[in-house]
């Protein structure tokens, strides 16, 4: 799980804009070397969500791990309904992570949102292996987190990564030209919104992420 690479998490406002939707930018993404994708719609209804998430499990879930953000609930019925949801992606505010692994099972896959030393406090503290990857950031503001915490810059990234021993992928505002630097400052992967989302051209866009991520080793 070190070599995380290019995360992908969904924006369907963003992927709309060129008229691409959530399936094709994720196709596009996936097809170009993305490795994870985070389905998220903060304003989804859970049925809408969950008819989203088996969509995109049902695309690309044989050749990356999809993930849902927040929702426990969303990623059990998924996986109940024979769907290959990976596991699920959870900020400080949502259902613990020790009940998300209890119910998901030692296989599956559970990312926590963690910014601060105080957060990383609490995951030293968990049972190993109950979180598989952290979310790091932001790293620098962003638009399509209106509430998100103080920017980190690499910096501040790389203090919080080397402050634990679980992956961190870095997430928030984060542009081709940051990918070199938050691999050399410790992340395990860096997370993209906007930046594959947004693009008149996913795949190449995400390809370009690939690029850079594998020529920064």
């Amino acid at each position: 799980m070190t070599g995380l690479g290019v995360y992908l998490v969904t924006d369907g406002t963003l992927c709309d804009r060129h008229g691409h939707g959530v399936l094709g930018v994720v196709r596009a993404a996936v097809h170009a070397g993305v490795g994870i994708v985070q389905v998220r719609d903060k304003h989804a209804s859970a049925r809408d969500l969950l008819a989203l998430t088996a969509a995109v499990a049902d695309a690309v879930g044989d050749r990356a791990a999809v993930v849902v953000d927040d929702r426990l609930d969303v990623a059990l019925a998924a996986r109940h309904a024979g769907h290959r949801v990976a596991g699920v992606h959870l900020g400080q505010s949502d259902v613990p992570v020790t009940a998300a692994r209890a119910l998901l099972g030692p296989d599956a896959h559970v990312g926590l949102t963690a910014n601060t030393p105080a957060h990383l406090d609490v995951v030293a503290r968990l049972p190993r292996g109950t979180v598989d990857l952290l979310g790091v950031g932001v790293v620098h503001p962003t638009a399509t987190k209106a509430d998100h915490p103080p920017a980190l810059g690499h910096d501040g990234f790389a203090r919080l990564a080397a402050a634990t021993d679980v992956p961190c992928v870095a997430i928030g505002g984060v542009d081709l030209d940051d990918v070199a630097p938050l691999r050399a400052a410790g992340a395990a992967g860096v997370a993209v919104v906007s930046g594959i989302c947004a693009a008149p051209d996913p795949g190449a866009a995400a390809a370009a992420y690939v690029a850079a991520w594998g020529g920064s080793r």
